[in-house]
């Protein structure tokens, strides 16, 4: 199949192609995922066939403001990394028993004696393991949350911890949607009618949920249920709730509490990992928030394979063949991680998100906000990591809003919002979140906005 530039057409039988194509994939959105296909992409730029309506079949040039959930950093087919797929491919496909020179290469320079990240996590305090997707990421560090209070010889929980059995988690947040991390999720949705892990006595797990960024009631239950505790699960910025920045200082204390009161602290990076102008979120003016576990992916694979990566405090471990994985941190997946994070290092990509991301937040907010008031409440964020959160009204009209932002050309997701939330607090509808690659510069960025700007309009303009 030839694609023809923007503005042309593709042949009927062309177009007819993509609509089978379409229908053999799963639908994962109850019969609402867009009809739209992707021919093809470089850089920012994509070129997108609508499948329904007057403009079916109709070329679009779409600028990516989503880096493909925020994995993309770098968005399509960026020349850094092409030779680290060549230089992988040859370097092996071992699995996670034996080592591997590219394994060596990426751990050494990111945790060795002066490695990028060796401030944060120090590599005789931390070890790191390599997992498909956020998701299994967020599984072992579970799992090793689990593992610390459990006595292996004894097959029984460890002295001392038997009362151990509550994660705190936080309303409105994503972790995946694995069977393990479920119930993490406050949201009755993605809970009923699905199996819940084993409890059996003495091993259930216990969760509890607090709204995020609330100080006030993160101190009273520590005060109250700290002894209780195993383990704190927190995104530093909340995604899927829309976007959602703690006040300052609330990270540190919550780290330091968790020290006081003996808990695990585990952050789910997945999402934020690169977006907001530093490489981790966990981090404010007095320099990184300490963890026991880090999970991070997305950005991590650069938009080229899907991949997280578990970094942990030594001592937690698990069992003998507890976490065996075929694809721990194999050759080309460390090969790509390595040309990817020295192109961002070396051209300043992630210090750029943070300036550039506060003027986009500014447009975002006189542009947009400011000019659909009708549709927008706010926008929120850091760096290249924003939500602009939707009216009631506009929230109703979501899927229209969506398509037309695309046949505006531009390509955004929606986050859910965190719904109803307890003690009072407001209700926070869905939010578009704008999380271009960071290759996105201070144009890419204006001609984003211009065009969330006309979406809006063509929304308006078309009425109810």
């Amino acid at each position: 199949m030839r694609a023809p530039a923007p503005g042309g057409s593709l042949a009927p039988a062309d177009l007819e192609r993509l609509r089978a194509g379409q229908a053999l994939q799963m639908d994962h959105y109850g019969g609402g995922r867009l009809p739209f296909v992707s021919l093809q992409a470089r850089g920012l730029v994509q070129h997108m066939v609508p499948l329904e309506g007057e403009s079916a079949g109709q070329v679009l040039e779409v600028l990516d403001a989503s880096g493909g959930y925020a994995s993309a950093c770098l968005g399509a087919a960026h020349p850094c990394l092409q030779p680290a797929f060549r230089e992988g491919l040859e370097r092996g496909y071992v699995t996670d028993e034996l080592g591997s020179l590219e394994r060596t290469l990426l751990l050494e320079e990111l945790f060795g004696p002066g490695g990028r990240w060796a401030d944060r996590f120090p590599g005789r305090d931390y070890h790191a393991s390599g997992r498909n997707s956020g998701s299994e990421g967020l599984e072992l560090a579970l799992r090793l949350v689990l593992e610390s209070g459990f006595d292996r010889r004894r097959l029984t929980a460890k002295a001392g911890r038997e009362a151990r059995r509550t994660v705190l988690a936080f309303e409105g947040a994503w972790h995946g949607w694995t069977g393990g991390l479920v119930p993490l999720l406050n949201r009755r949705h993605y809970r009923l009618g699905l199996p819940l892990p084993g409890a059996e006595p003495p091993f259930g797990l216990d969760v509890a949920f607090l709204p995020f960024g609330e100080a006030a009631l993160l101190e009273r239950f520590f005060a109250e249920q700290g002894s209780r505790l195993s383990a704190v699960i927190v995104e530093p910025i909340q995604g899927d709730a829309g976007i959602l920045v703690p006040p300052p200082g609330y990270l540190r204390r919550l780290a330091a509490l968790c020290r006081e009161h003996d808990v695990l602290l585990v952050a789910d990076e997945v999402l934020t990992f690169a977006k907001t102008g530093r490489f981790f979120a966990m981090t404010d003016e007095q320099g990184p928030i300490p963890t026991d576990v880090t999970v991070i992916g997305k950005s991590l694979g650069m938009g080229a394979v899907s991949t997280s990566m578990v970094i942990a405090r030594r001592e937690l471990t698990v069992r003998p063949s507890g976490a065996v994985s075929t694809s721990d941190l194999r050759p080309l997946t460390c090969a790509l991680m390595r040309s990817g994070l020295r192109y961002l290092a070396e051209e300043r990509l992630i210090e750029r998100a943070g300036t550039l991301g506060t003027q986009l937040r500014e447009r975002l907010r006189r542009d947009v906000v400011e000019a659909f008031p009708a549709l927008f409440l706010e926008v929120r964020g850091q760096g290249y990591m924003n939500g602009v959160e939707l009216t009631e009204r506009a929230s109703h009209g979501l899927s229209r809003l969506r398509q037309c932002l695309l046949e505006a050309g531009v390509f955004v997701e929606f986050m859910a919002g965190a719904g109803r939330r307890s003690h009072g607090l407001r209700y926070l509808f869905p939010a578009m979140r704008v999380a271009p690659p960071l290759i996105a510069n201070d144009e890419d960025l204006r001609r984003i906005v211009e065009r969330i700007r006309e979406g809006a309009r063509r929304f308006v303009e078309a009425g109810p």
